[in-house]
């Protein structure tokens, strides 16, 4: 049995059924992709974040390749900042930052750096101390607290240096520099992480992507059942031997042989029955996630900029990132005289934005992306709202020790195995989800691959690497697979502020 089909959900039922191993797919939505999914609307289709194909796991290759064949398409990356109506590129160059910013802001910013090069703040215990020192306050200001503050609902000053060093390592003015005048000088050796230019993308959305494992699924005999909460584990302390279902039909009481989830591991604790140790229901109330809700607006031009998306730096609005879906792909929109954009805000449920009513935040997003000069006045001609809960696991300086709880816990159960994203509490790309749910499996078939060292543990990988061949090549792929994976913010402890 397993519970979500989202990306790693699907992939373990997909590996199953190609095994012979009957399975049941239970899904709370009534669309399979969890925050990959592709939602439609009056033809238009736009994803929930933006989701880009690209990764160093063969396995995963191979299957995104096998499901889509050539609707798998490569695509060209543009991704800039816009700041104070101008578009910058990212990662920054010194030359375009000069030219846009204007010869009297460029000297305020330069002297800001020189300030920040003599004085230096020690110790470097935030981030926004760490970007400080390399870019000085006001440059710090314009491109890196905006955003960073509303993606993670975090001030910048509460978010530890390591994240910095770890997430832009090697980046400060001077080597932005150097890499604009002598673009070799540090090919080859350890420096900035450098973006990728392209990427793959399903032709109609990330959705195709699940909606072809859900298809291949059901096609070999396997139960995708949507609508299908699940709302309670039982089990005898050592092994789930029920899980209690609710959909359009009623209340279910389904007999459970392994289980794989990717529900929150903190619904799956509370869920279980009997109920955990207070420490541990305790532990599942601390972890917290990030909500997102995108506005999808539909607008009467063909054409508005080039980017696959665009980060907002304005304080003056309350949009994070805005996607131009037909940049993806072109058959993202029905007719090519529309362009549809999503307006992505990071929220918390129940926050003043994620309350609003649809048609308020519709109007909202129109006047913000005509306030930035993006669109042009009255030329939105429709919109839609998507709201998702728990996009986001949050990691704040409570969330490690919780987690820790956690996993001891379900570590005494001999038929339950988190993975995924929610399901594990990691903030990770797809193939990290995928991989997860391929160890999953391979564990159910007498592996013990230890599924929380995947991208997490150093020594695990070493230890892989120096076993037999298939384990060696894992090892590979795992270390492989760490460097792609997106870095998380963490917040600085209260005995270290």
């Amino acid at each position: 049995m397993i519970i979500g089909a989202g990306p790693a959900g699907l992939t373990a039922a997909y590996e199953l059924v190609r095994h012979g191993v009957p399975v049941v797919v239970l899904e709370q939505d009534r669309q399979v992709g969890g925050l990959a999914r592709t939602v439609e609307y009056r033809g238009f289709r736009f994803d929930i974040g933006g989701h880009r194909f690209f990764t160093k796991v063969p396995a995963v290759q191979a299957l995104w390749r096998h499901m889509l064949g050539p609707d798998f398409l490569v695509r060209p990356r543009l991704s800039r900042i816009f700041y104070a109506g101008k578009f910058y590129d990212y990662p920054l160059k010194p030359l375009n930052v000069v030219r846009n910013l204007g010869l009297v802001t460029t000297v305020a910013d330069l002297a800001s750096y020189l300030v920040a090069r003599l004085r230096p703040i020690r110790p470097e215990v935030s981030f926004a101390d760490w970007v400080t020192n390399r870019f000085g306050r006001r440059l710090y200001r314009t491109f890196f607290k905006t955003y960073t503050e509303k993606v993670w609902g975090i001030p910048c000053e509460r978010i530890a240096a390591q994240w910095a060093a770890q997430r832009i390592k090697g980046l400060s003015l001077r080597t932005a520099a150097i890499n604009m005048l002598f673009p070799g000088l540090n090919r080859g050796r350890s420096g900035i992480k450098t973006l990728i230019d392209e990427f793959e993308y399903p032709r109609l959305g990330p959705g195709m992507m699940w909606e072809r494992f859900a298809g291949a699924v059901a096609q070999a005999g396997g139960i995708v059942r949507l609508g299908t909460r699940v709302a309670r584990l039982v089990h005898d302390r050592a092994h789930v031997t029920a899980v209690e279902i609710e959909s359009d039909r009623g209340g279910e009481l389904v007999p459970a042989g392994q289980v794989i989830s990717t529900m929150p591991i903190s619904l799956l604790t509370r869920a279980l029955d009997p109920a955990p140790p207070p420490d541990v229901v305790a532990a599942a109330n601390r972890l917290k996630h990030r909500d997102f809700l995108t506005v999808a607006l539909i607008i009467d031009r063909p054409h508005l900029f080039a980017d696959n998306w665009i980060y907002i730096h304005d304080e003056s609005v309350r949009v994070g990132r805005i996607q131009n879906y037909k940049n993806w792909s072109s058959e993202m929109v029905p007719d090519p005289a529309f362009t549809c954009l999503g307006l992505e805000y990071f929220v918390n449920a129940n926050d003043d934005l994620w309350s609003m009513s649809d048609k308020g935040l519709i109007a909202l997003g129109t006047r913000e992306v005509e306030a930035l000069g993006l669109v042009p006045a009255g030329s939105v001609v429709d919109g839609t709202v998507v709201r998702m809960p728990k996009a986001y696991p949050v990691y704040d300086d409570d969330y490690l020790d919780a987690l820790e709880v956690i996993k001891t816990y379900l570590s005494g159960f001999d038929n339950l195995q988190p993975v995924g994203r929610n399901g594990m509490h990691k903030y990770n790309n797809q193939d990290h989800s995928m991989l997860t749910a391929l160890l999953a499996v391979r564990n159910m078939f007498g592996d013990e691959f230890d599924l929380w060292a995947v991208n997490a543990d150093e020594d695990y990988h070493e230890e892989l690497l120096s076993a037999g061949d298939e384990s060696a090549e894992l090892g590979r792929q795992l270390q492989n697979l760490a460097s792609t994976q997106p870095l998380v913010p963490s917040a600085i402890r209260s005995k270290d502020a």
